[in-house]
């Protein structure tokens, strides 16, 4: 694991300053998707902020499993049901949006997914890492570090320690 020294920082005030920035990277790029595509989890915050901030209300979630803890993930990106609907979406023009494009694997998998069923995709990423096997087209900020995100940097609140989701 890294030295907190050797982090990237992103607290709620830069959050909302990085994601308008990012719109409007997209924006004066002329894309305008149809629909953004968030991948679920750390994406979603993406997802929502971007479509509030270009107007598009169609927000469709991909739950991809990669990650299980801090510098620990599977072998590869498992797509998890339910798993989104492209019926009548040939010509849709996709904005796949994530907090980090670190290794890829997970946007990878998804921007696959969707070239055989959509019209176009593009990525919209909080951060890109150097080693990304995606390059996507918008990025906020390139960075190599490990990236605190506000949503997932304090940990479980006391009692979800316990909490099994398919018990629920």
């Amino acid at each position: 694991m890294s030295d907190v020294s050797e982090r990237e920082i992103l607290d709620w005030p830069t959050y909302g300053t990085a994601v308008r920035e990012l719109a409007q990277i997209v924006v004066d790029d002329g894309f305008q998707p149809e629909l953004i595509l968030a991948i679920a989890r750390g994406g979603l915050f993406a997802a929502a902020s971007l479509g509030y901030a270009m107007g598009v209300k169609n927000i469709y979630v991909m739950n991809v499993e990669y990650y299980t803890g801090v510098d620990q993930r599977l072998d590869v990106p498992v797509m998890l049901p339910p798993y989104v609907d492209f019926v009548d979406m040939s010509e849709a023009k996709v904005l796949i949006a994530d907090d980090v494009a670190d290794t890829g694997a997970t946007l990878e998998v998804v921007r696959n997914h969707c070239l055989e069923r959509v019209g176009e995709v593009r990525s919209a990423v909080i951060y890109e890492k150097s080693h990304s096997l995606v390059k996507c087209e918008y990025v906020w900020k390139r960075t190599d570090q490990w990236i605190n995100f506000p949503w997932s940097d304090q940990g479980l609140v006391p009692g979800a320690e316990g909490f099994d989701v398919k018990d629920a």
